[in-house]
């Protein structure tokens, strides 16, 4: 064999390595990349998550100190209640550390925590963070609450009427009883597609005041969600829930009511990469377009 004949080979040799290298390079770029206008969640470990949309259907989960049957079910897309029934947890929904959640079709037995202290009282402990160490986790939410306003969406939709990057200032209610949460640079909104944000942020100072969108019951403070950071979950009603995350410091308890427009946390950038609000509203355990809810801007 010539020596031309072996340094053609060679030179063929070296342009399919580059040609397959300048391949691998553009799909791994293709693959990091994220959607204009989603948002990318960032654990505290630095971590990529991206939440699912669809509510998770198999397997089973067990439960931690710091969970509550309303963080299981919001992190997992379930509407509490049906996770309920789905487990055979009967009121007060109460759950303990150790005890089996299951998604699929097949219940777990019922929960045998006994929660102490009057009937008539919520019972709750504190997150993961300041929970007794070896303490037993209960979460009981008896209360009824007193929010019927947000119950019901109001008749148009509001997202077109408010864009990205514009001032949005707490205060007004909206006909179905809802209040913007903070007020600030509205920086992104829900996504319906490509499951990379379930709701809004609005960016704002640190400390500033973060509120109640409705009144309503409490029912999870802590930071025990995963690229949520401080996170406070709230009630409304038997079908609706809203979320309030990255906050800097929580300033109520699970269990305790709370009124619209009420001081509930201070913006911060717990789990997250700068200042910002991420608000949510959930529907029967699925994630709605806050937009569509909120004053008009």
């Amino acid at each position: 064999m010539s020596l031309t004949v072996i340094r053609q080979r060679s030179s063929s040799t070296s342009f399919q390595r580059l040609v397959i290298g300048v391949a691998l390079s553009i799909l791994l770029v293709g693959c990091s990349s994220t959607p204009s206008g989603g948002v990318r969640v960032v654990d505290r470990n630095g971590k990529s998550t991206v939440p699912t949309r669809q509510p998770v259907t198999t397997g089973q989960y067990v439960v931690k100190r710091g969970d509550t049957l309303f963080s299981i079910a919001f992190r997992y897309g379930w509407d509490w209640k049906a996770l309920a029934a789905r487990n055979n947890i009967p009121e007060p929904f109460t759950i303990h550390v150790g005890q089996t959640i299951r998604f699929d079709g097949r219940a777990s037995s019922p929960s045998t925590a006994v929660a102490t202290g009057p009937a008539s009282v919520p019972q709750t402990t504190t997150s993961s963070s300041t929970s007794p160490s070896g303490s037993l986790k209960t979460t009981v939410i008896s209360r009824p609450v007193g929010a019927v306003s947000a119950t019901t969406p109001p008749p148009s939709s509001n997202s077109t009427t408010t864009p990205v990057n514009t001032t949005v200032v707490a205060g007004a209610r909206s006909p179905s009883g809802w209040t913007w949460p903070t007020s600030g640079v509205l920086i992104s909104k829900f996504s319906s597609n490509g499951s990379l944000n379930k709701g809004i942020d609005i960016a704002g100072d640190l400390g500033q005041p973060v509120l109640a969108a409705s009144d309503g019951s409490v029912v999870y403070a802590g930071s025990g969600l995963r690229g949520y950071g401080e996170l406070i979950i709230i009630k409304h009603s038997d079908t609706y829930v809203s979320a309030y995350g990255h906050n800097r410091r929580l300033l109520v308890r699970e269990g305790q009511q709370v009124k619209a427009g009420q001081s509930i946390a201070e913006m911060g950038s717990t789990g997250t990469d700068r200042v910002k609000l991420h608000f949510e509203i959930r529907r029967q355990g699925k994630p709605v377009d806050p937009l569509e809810f909120l004053p008009r801007r």
